[in-house]
């Protein structure tokens, strides 16, 4: 039954783009303080991963139900996918209404989405860890960027300041996340990924305090990725 419904819950994830109108990044005046070309937001070009992202998890899900259904290495982990997933169907609608609501709810995703890659089992990475680390990756950069926004959108702190604190946050994030699970570099390479929209954002207008932390984060990622996986 689990994976029907993880697969199910992946199908209404991928298929929630096309019930409401595209998303790339929450807009100026959904805030107080209108927040035009925030540092903290990457390049539009950076969402195409979510087609990605989305393919991924179909396969992956749609794996696990016709050929790993009742296996306890796949068991594990479907439980907080399921929710995370779920959780992502109806984020869309809500990013569009409310980011305070979505930035709540786009961190119960990242939180069940590291849980259930922490569940994984070290095998069938192509088709387990690697569609779950690659989602979670974006996840933890998508929820630092989302709080960053309302922090400066409220005018808590200023935008780079907001920025800065939030993508580090984010990066500590990874950086433990990665060294948990050694075994699945993708999920630094969606960060990663992340980070370099945020930098190439931050060249023109120049802000060299964002860009350099992006810079700095890419490497420190890099390095620790290929670290796990020359020690396995």
């Amino acid at each position: 039954m689990k994976s029907i419904l993880v697969f199910c819950a992946a199908v209404a994830f991928a298929l929630s783009p096309f019930l409401s109108p595209g998303f790339n990044g929450f807009a100026p005046d959904q805030f107080p303080i209108p927040q035009v070309d925030p540092p903290a937001q990457p390049a539009g070009y950076a969402f195409a991963i979510w087609g990605l992202i989305y393919l991924a998890l179909i396969a992956g899900t749609g794996y696990g139900l016709f050929m790993r259904p009742r296996d306890e290495g796949w068991d594990w982990h479907r439980w907080p996918l399921i929710v995370s997933l779920v959780i992502g169907a109806a984020w869309l609608p809500v990013a569009q209404t409310s980011p305070f609501w979505a930035t709540v709810l786009i961190w119960l995703m990242l939180f069940t989405a590291i849980v259930a890659l922490m569940r994984a089992s070290p095998a069938d990475r192509l088709w387990q860890r690697m569609p779950v680390a690659l989602y979670a990756g974006w996840l933890t950069a998508a929820s630092a960027v989302a709080l960053a926004l309302m922090l400066a959108g409220h005018g808590l702190l200023g935008g780079t300041t907001a920025a800065v604190l939030c993508l580090g946050l984010g990066l500590v994030i990874a950086s433990v996340v990665q060294r948990l699970r050694p075994d699945t570099p993708e999920y630094s390479a969606a960060v990663i990924w992340a980070l370099v929209g945020v930098a190439l954002s931050n060249t023109d207008p120049l802000n060299i305090a964002v860009l350099g932390l992006s810079l700095a984060g890419i490497a420190a990622l890099a390095l620790t990725a290929w670290r796990g996986m020359s020690e396995g």
